[in-house]
């Protein structure tokens, strides 16, 4: 007699990754979005329900998850099988089961981010048409609708607005933006917001003791920072985390897994840049380079921190948030004392611009250190506010103050000597020539100091023709020959204009005119059309008077000269130069006298000949 056969062992369970084994099958296992899950309570306890849902958030936010657990709502009929559409689905009747399982006959999902055409839409609409086999309801749930053409958002549009009483439409998208407002407006929105990260740390901290890991609290906020509010990015995270450190998570491994730097050294090297030690920042960002760490991570990092001080700096009670640890509490709350709101506010712009070029920087070490250099040197200089405040002392006669909130120093800042900087300022002199006033201002790494014209200094045109040049000067292209041509002057003072406007002229320029008159000056001008002749514009003015030098030019000498050496030749323009020297031989110019003074140089001369 032969021996029995024994079945082989039945394959263990293929492994699942927590993203999918810890997936919420109801609203009460749903974290952060509880003004949507008021929202749908109050709907369906008052028998309100739209035909159409449209969830907006970011990836891994739940949206796809809460389209299940809504179809699940709508067509539980609990343990009993005579329940009605409730928010808290059994799960365990028929309808809630093979929702669950995707293989329901009239929950049917789409992707349209492969399902793109007006056909994929048409099998919808033919579906529409008849009723429900097993549930209450037909739901059809449209992940990432904002994928589909515009010949399928219009196909699906009448449908949209009138279905059937038996169909409900759910889409889930992530660029709200790219969807029709026509398809918008025909559904009821919901937004699901980031997870704050307090309840994101909180909520791995539970699934990580279900699973038997032993994860540091400093790992977990880690975590949830780098998932950016996205559960299913934090759990992926985690369940790499406890891979790479087989079930006993600390800080390190967290850090060593992402490429990030240590939390200490971060506040380091933002530190040694803020004293303007640069040689010590350069050598902390090549040793962290050599340990692994990114460049634009480490940049990142240190953006991260002059934000997150600029916001201790307004409310010091953030020290208190659940991510950050006792070190960062600590040195953050001491660092946002010394730095004042000025420096924080650079610091961030500089690595905020500098992030990008290391980015896409062929080289991004060298970028990044090029980046630290930078903020290093800066470090050293002034605030605006300190070089307006230096340059009132100076000019009521007082001594200039310097303001140290941390340490002291002897300036140089930027040559590694650390010296006066960020954590230890001391205001420069500031001189201005009389009659200046500076205005100080602060682009990327540099502070610039503009001069401009104080109010007794700016221009008053006395003249209509003294107006008219300071477009000229101005370089006001259009408005100037505006004024040069078909502006005739009635009257002037200072502050009004009365003037006759050309047939053609364009009367509403003289607002703008105004406007510009208003900004040079410093005062209000009032500019008025008139009926009245007025006189000629300084055009023809201008146009008279040079006709008339030319009858006095060709009646001068080294006219009839060059007439007798180039027989039929005739004047065609005279233009205005500076004279390089004392000028003789033009008798009719009798106002030329000095080095300065302008000359006509006569050139232009045609040959009726040729």
């Amino acid at each position: 007699m032969t021996d029995p056969v024994i079945p082989a062992d039945t394959p263990a369970e293929p492994y699942r990754v927590l993203a999918r084994k810890y997936r919420p099958s109801n609203f009460a296992e749903l974290i952060g979005q509880e003004a949507m899950v008021r929202t749908l309570t109050n709907a369906i306890a008052a028998g309100r329900l739209a035909h159409a849902f449209m969830l907006t958030g970011v990836r891994g936010v739940g949206k796809t998850t809460t389209a299940r657990i809504i179809a699940k709502g709508l067509n539980c009929i609990g343990p009993d099988g005579k329940g009605g559409p409730t928010v808290e689905p059994c799960g365990v009747c028929v309808n809630c089961v093979a929702i669950a399982e995707s293989r329901h006959i009239d929950v049917q999902e789409m992707d349209a981010a492969s399902r793109t055409g007006v056909n994929d839409i048409r099998e919808i609409i033919e579906g529409v048409r008849f009723a429900a086999v097993q549930a209450r309801f037909k739901v059809y749930i449209i992940d990432e609708v904002h994928m589909l053409s515009t010949s399928a958002f219009n196909a699906l549009l009448k449908t949209l607005e009138e279905p059937p009483a038996h169909v409900k439409f759910i889409f889930a998208t992530t660029e709200i933006r790219k969807v029709p407002v026509t398809v918008l407006s025909r559904c009821q929105r919901f937004d699901l917001r980031r997870i704050e990260q307090d309840r994101l740390v909180a909520h791995l901290d539970g699934i990580a003791r279900k699973e038997g890991a032993s994860v540091a609290h400093a790992a977990l906020a880690l975590i949830a920072r780098a998932a950016e509010g996205s559960v299913r990015d934090a759990l992926s995270l985690l369940d790499q985390a406890i891979a790479h450190a087989a079930g006993q998570v600390d800080e390190m491994a967290v850090r060593d897994m992402l490429g990030l730097a240590d939390r200490a050294r971060v506040f380091d090297l933002f530190e040694m840049v803020m004293r303007g030690d640069a040689k010590a920042a350069l050598a902390e960002l090549g040793d962290q380079y050599d340990t692994g760490a990114d460049p634009a991570v480490v940049l990142q990092d240190l953006l991260e921190l002059a934000h997150w001080l600029t916001r201790l700096k307004i409310v010091p009670e953030a020290a208190a948030e659940a991510t950050a640890s006792e070190h960062d509490r600590t040195r953050g709350l001491d660092l946002a004392r010394a730095l004042s709101m000025p420096v924080l506010a650079r610091a961030w712009q500089m690595l905020l611009k500098g992030l990008g070029e290391v980015r896409q920087a062929p080289s991004p070490l060298s970028a990044a250190e090029m980046i630290l250099i930078r903020l290093a040197y800066a470090a050293d200089l002034p605030t605006p506010g300190d070089l307006v405040k230096q340059y009132q002392e100076e000019r009521a006669g007082g001594a200039p103050a310097p303001r140290a909130p941390m340490g002291g120093g002897n300036g140089g800042g930027g040559n590694g000597g650390g010296g006066a900087t960020a954590l230890a300022v001391s205001t420069v002199a500031v001189s201005a020539p009389p009659g200046r006033a500076p205005v100080a201002s602060a682009e990327g790494n540099v502070v610039y100091l503009n001069k401009v014209d104080s109010p007794d200094a700016r221009p008053q045109p006395e003249t209509f023709e003294a107006l008219v040049a300071l477009f000229g000067q101005r370089r006001e292209i259009m408005l100037h020959a505006l004024l040069m041509n078909d502006v005739h002057p009635v009257s002037f003072a200072p502050g009004k204009v009365v003037v006759r406007l050309s047939p053609n002229a364009q009367k509403h320029r003289l607002r703008e005119i105004a406007d510009k008159l208003k900004d040079w000056t410093g005062r209000p001008w009032i500019i008025e059309t008139s009926f009245d002749e007025g006189g000629e514009t300084l055009g023809d003015r201008a146009r008279a008077e040079k006709n008339a030098l030319a009858e006095r030019l060709k009646g001068s000498a080294p006219v009839r000269a060059l007439e007798a050496a180039f027989p039929g030749i005739r004047l065609v323009d005279i233009r205005e130069r500076k004279a390089a020297g004392p000028v003789d031989d033009v008798p009719e110019i009798e106002e030329v006298h000095d080095e300065d003074a302008p000359i006509l140089d006569i050139f232009d001369l045609e040959n009726e000949d040729d």
